[in-house]
């Protein structure tokens, strides 16, 4: 029987989840003060590479929190910006694909229009737009799991474990997209539009002049559109196939691995999890590169436009570039974690009092 099976089969205590009463959520909450240490249950955490016994901070704390956003920082702004180049190919091929025709294609027309440099174009408000969203997609997505799983409680954690991971990593994402809209504007723009400008000092100040400051976020929902699903799809996969991966392909327990072993698994289910992430969101990312190129226009008149085989221009593109930069994100993200000795606990296990119920029906059913 699956853990997923359990939710059919075994009843927690009482007539349905046990959820906390308010005073105690509010206390628990990691919003009502990021200063003060809450009570967290330390079996949700990531299952990733372990960092040893000696731990810089405790789980659930301001520190912890902090140093999950720098990292998320790093793991996002960095990759972003060392895949430039095939983004601003992809991007093409999603706008014009009559004149980007494919991945060796858009690269020998992008190079010989305008030169080896401009596959560099739009590198800063890259970084500094996927650097924002790091912070607020895995900081915040630490900071949800724990409150959705300390309102859970922890046998309903283990059994809803997938639908937690979705509903964080959401959570996270709506507000990680909020601050990354304005610099994807920008991006997008300098890399698809002919003229518009080749800096972000040019492009900021343009939109803002000539649209405002609605310019930067007509294409928030469409960027939720893409972003929700994909992060959703990101967490939730990455977290499930490294469980999987140290279950039953790892021939032995994660704590006798060499840190470099387990962040092998590391890359291999980030790798894994971003193939799944590029299917899931590449629609959504096509409306937002025409939309972001083309002023007036709305979404669905993008989408209306495009086609259903229009949105799935570049998609090769985007799985390559999507699942190398997802394995990344999360083996600098662990990396980091491993750097500064953060608490890190195993993949997620059944917990005694779920598996004693279990055994109890089970025992029940051969009774009669």
């Amino acid at each position: 029987m699956t853990s997923e099976d359990t939710e059919v089969t075994v009843r927690c205590a009482g007539e349905g989840p046990r959820m906390a009463n308010m005073t105690e959520l509010w206390r628990k909450n990691p919003f009502n003060n990021p200063f003060q240490s809450k009570e967290v249950n330390p079996s949700r955490n990531f299952a990733c590479a372990s960092a040893g016994g000696d731990y810089s901070c405790e789980f659930g704390s301001s520190k912890y929190y902090a140093l999950c956003a720098f990292g998320g920082i790093l793991s996002c702004g960095l990759t972003h910006t060392a895949v430039v180049p095939l983004d601003l190919v992809k991007c093409r091929m999603q706008v014009d694909p009559a004149k980007y025709n494919g991945i060796i294609q858009g690269f020998r027309v992008s190079v010989k229009d305008d030169g080896f440099r401009s596959l560099a174009k739009g590198w800063a408000p890259t970084f500094l737009g996927y650097s924002m969203q790091g912070l607020f997609k895995f900081g915040f997505y630490e900071v949800f799991k724990i409150m959705y799983s300390n309102a859970l409680g922890e046998e309903y954690s283990y059994m809803y474990r997938t639908s937690l991971y979705l509903a964080a990593s959401a959570s996270a994402e709506f507000f990680a997209d909020i601050a990354l809209a304005p610099m994807e504007a920008v991006k997008v723009r300098l890399q698809t539009q002919p003229g518009f400008g080749k800096t972000l000092r040019e492009g900021f100040p343009k939109i803002l002049k000539d649209e405002g400051v609605a310019g930067f976020y007509k294409g928030l929902v469409p960027l939720w559109m893409r972003q929700i699903p994909y992060t959703m799809m990101k967490f939730a996969a990455f977290e499930r196939t490294v469980e999987f991966l140290y279950k039953y392909v790892v021939p032995v327990p994660r704590d006798t691995l060499t840190k470099d072993k387990q962040l092998v698994v590391t890359f291999t289910a980030g790798y894994i999890a971003g193939v799944f992430c590029a299917v899931v969101s590449h629609p959504a990312d096509s409306v937002v590169s025409k939309l972001n190129s083309n002023k007036g226009s709305t979404a669905l008149q993008i989408a209306k436009m495009l086609g259903w085989k229009g949105m799935w221009k570049g998609l090769v593109a985007r799985i390559l570039m999507v699942g190398t930069l997802t394995g990344l994100q999360w083996f600098i993200y662990d990396s980091v974690k491993v750097y500064f000795r953060m608490p890190r606990p195993p993949p997620p296990e059944m917990p005694e009092s779920l598996k004693r119920k279990l055994a109890e029906k089970e025992a029940a059913s051969s009774a009669h």
